[in-house]
């Protein structure tokens, strides 16, 4: 069975967790999957492929930021590269969830969240109409949906109205070759990789971070992720890495005191896995699908309560070593070559 999997509304670099999801997904399928496949990505991204057979569709038009979707539709539409390598297809998933480019096979949308319903006020107008049209729709029209999460499949069918038999569980997984323990001695850091989004919830994370430093001077708060320059004025002791290579990633929470996670929303949560893989201990937020992902291997806080945030990282660091073994056996139960195996089942349950 020859099934497609449409990346063509990829922006590297900017678009998170669901970024990292779509290119392990691709690694994992070239490595395990049974099936034949056929990759489509920007002209821009070529790697993503790692592999696959591959269909690179170019948009002129716009290659980052909202344009690029409407210009990538635009061009799959009219490149007779992307009409060919439709033909012949049984399946197409889409898991960026945007549906470019239309197809006549099988639909797979992955849904990462539905965080335009529960959080509406961090999104513009234009922003949620957009969502409700692109990420709603797409799901009201496929075959077959894949969630990475308890809570997501539990919020789909109560916000989108989707029968449970076509939402599937599909959790994500962990490159345990990147994300794994090592000899580098602990550093008096907390890191947090994520963009600067409203759900992540920086200023809430600042203030618990200068409470934590009247007693802990030596503590630092470490950022990764692009756009972070938007976040100033800083607290003292908070630096700014910017987007890091996946190697570098890697050192950071091998070297971490603590991941800190204090987002308000998230359909899985994959930062705090890697974490855990590393041998990282994690305080988390208690919202979204983190005590899902988490299980009891991270110290758990509410996200709006400054206080609660400070407590829960000072329990982590307390706790460091009991977190670190607990952390590394719930890791260990997410691979991608899973997280293939079961998208490969739906594939073919789609397809008949």
């Amino acid at each position: 069975m020859r099934v497609g999997i449409s990346l063509l509304t990829l922006a590297p670099g900017d678009q998170g967790g669901a970024e990292t999801y779509a290119r392990e997904l691709a690694r994992a399928l070239r490595r395990s999957g049974t099936f034949e496949y056929r990759l489509f990505v920007p002209a821009s991204a070529p790697r993503v492929a790692d592999g696959l057979e591959t269909v690179a569709v170019r948009a002129p038009l716009a290659r980052r930021g909202p344009a690029r979707i409407p210009a990538m539709s635009i061009s799959s539409r009219i490149s007779p590269k992307a009409w060919r390598g439709l033909l012949g297809l049984k399946v197409l998933h889409y898991p960026l969830t945007v549906p470019v480019p239309k197809t006549s096979a099988a639909r797979v949308v992955t849904l990462h969240d539905l965080q335009h319903h529960d959080l509406p006020a961090l999104f513009t107008r234009s922003q949620r109409l957009f969502r409700a049209r692109a990420y709603d729709r797409a799901v009201e029209k496929c075959a077959a949906t894949i969630v990475p999460s308890e809570f997501v499949r539990e919020r789909a069918v109560e916000l989108l109205d989707v029968d449970p038999r076509r939402l599937h569980v599909v959790p994500h997984g962990v490159d345990h070759e990147t994300f794994h323990p090592g000899e580098e001695p602990r550093e008096p850091f907390l890191l947090y990789p994520a963009r600067p989004w409203p759900h992540k919830n920086h200023p809430k994370l600042f203030q618990a971070f200068v409470d934590l430093r009247r007693t802990q001077p030596e503590l630092r708060l470490l950022l990764t992720g692009s756009g972070l320059e938007r976040l100033h004025p800083l607290p003292d002791g908070v630096e700014l890495l910017g987007l890091v290579a996946r190697e570098e990633l890697a050192s950071l929470y091998r070297r971490a005191a603590c991941l800190v996670f204090p987002s308000l929303h998230e359909g899985f949560g994959l930062p705090a896995l890697e974490a855990m893989a590393s041998g990282c201990p994690v305080a988390a937020s208690n919202l979204g699908a983190l005590p899902e992902v988490c299980g009891d291997a991270a110290v758990l806080f509410d996200p709006e309560d400054v206080l609660a945030m400070e407590t829960g990282i000072r329990e982590a660091l307390d706790r460091a070593d009991e977190l670190r073994a607990a952390g590394l056996a719930r890791a260990a139960e997410f691979t991608w070559a899973e997280s293939a195996r079961r998208h490969e089942a739906v594939y073919r349950q789609a397809a008949s």
